[in-house]
């Protein structure tokens, strides 16, 4: 069996890696979202302008409007003269945040009352602003807290946050990781969802099927080649996630890989099952990218679970890049063991079995 399965594998990866473009369609999206995932794709706030009306002409005013100025935050500061010009930098999008420091500011810290400050947020850009908010406000309630001391005062109750697992919240650390699960997507489905569609498209089907294969070692395959080169792009970005940009690795690379082998199967199932429904590898690249968009928004890369409805969030518990990412992350930053990684490994296996035989089937079908 294993001497008529490994020339069927030989050559899918042939057909690969054969031409220059399908070696571009594996290599480059790769390359790519190295270099712009871990800069582009963040929610880090830096750059922004803070649009500052400072009515008080007093010493605490004047204080704390330099130190917004000087926060490596708010490069860019615009001073404004009237309430009025204030709104208008919201309007025009001349600035993410705008602070009011009102007349009596000084006044009311000298006599030990609680000083106000307008804060307006430009909801347009509603997370941006809301983080660019929250550096506005640490740097007033430190000044504050600095001067009720100065003064003899009991300082006012403070939260402090620490960090765990990435202390100097890198965003990239949260992104590289997840990167292996999206990439590992791709590649996987690409590679499956083509395969028997690019049989059929080019009149080597009958071939096939009259070659001493069964269809399920058809199936095998087909899926042997997509597990390896979703290994090899996965290897590859986890490598520079931990040479190139530093992201700590604290887990098991055995565990991650089994875990990936898992996650690569279930994909390859619903590759299978695209390919097996499908005339031509154009129609194969649309069902790819109409199965990819749902799994990413539904795997809470983008928004939390949580914050979706009931429907929504069953769909994602049958979403294999759900379990994967929280796996990915678990291992490269919490140094998850098997224990920890088990609750989602078994949902993948449960996914990947479904999937698979849902593709073996559908297969048998369409050939008989």
């Amino acid at each position: 069996m294993l001497g008529r399965l490994i020339p069927l594998v030989r050559k899918e990866l042939q057909l690969a890696f054969r031409d220059p473009q399908s070696r571009r369609l594996l290599v480059l999206p790769v390359v790519l979202q190295l270099a712009l995932f871990p800069f582009a794709a963040t929610l880090e706030v830096k750059n922004a302008t803070l649009a500052l009306l400072n009515e008080d002409s007093g010493a605490d005013a004047r204080e704390l409007a330099q130190r917004l100025a000087v926060t490596p935050a708010f490069p860019n500061v615009v001073q404004v003269r009237s309430h009025a010009e204030l709104v208008r930098a919201i309007d025009e999008q001349r600035a993410l945040v705008a602070l009011d420091i009102p007349p009596d500011f000084s006044r009311a810290f000298a006599a030990g009352r609680g000083a106000r400050v307008l804060g307006i947020v430009d909801g347009r850009r509603s997370n941006s602003g809301q983080i660019a908010l929250a550096y506005a406000q640490s740097v007033i309630q430190g000044y504050g807290e600095e001067r009720s001391t100065a003064a003899g005062r009991p300082p006012t109750s403070r939260i402090i946050v620490r960090n765990w697992f990435n202390a100097n919240l890198e965003y990239r650390w949260f992104m590289l990781p997840v990167l292996v699960a999206v990439i590992t997507t791709l590649g996987s489905l690409i590679v499956t969802a083509l395969s028997i569609a690019r049989e059929r498209e080019q009149g080597t089907f009958d071939q096939l099927l009259v070659s001493p294969l069964t269809p399920g070692l058809i199936m095998i395959g087909k899926t042997v080649p997509a597990l390896i080169i979703a290994f090899g792009q996965a290897t590859l970005i986890a490598a520079a996630a931990v040479l190139v940009y530093r992201v700590p690795f604290q887990g098991s690379w055995l565990l991650l890989y089994l875990s990936m082998g898992f996650y690569a199967l279930a994909l390859a199932g619903f590759g299978l099952f695209i390919s097996s429904l499908c005339e031509t590898q154009q129609q194969a690249f649309l069902g790819v990218f109409t199965f990819m968009v749902p799994a990413i928004m539904l795997s809470g890369f983008i928004a939390p679970v949580e914050n979706m409805p009931f429907l929504f969030r069953c769909l994602s518990d049958i979403d294999p890049l759900t379990h994967f990412i929280v796996i990915v992350k678990g291992i490269f930053l919490k140094g998850f063991d098997f224990g920890l990684v088990w609750p989602h490994l078994w949902p993948l296996w449960l996914i990947s079995a479904a999937t698979l035989t849902s593709a073996y089937l559908m297969f048998r079908r369409r050939i008989a």
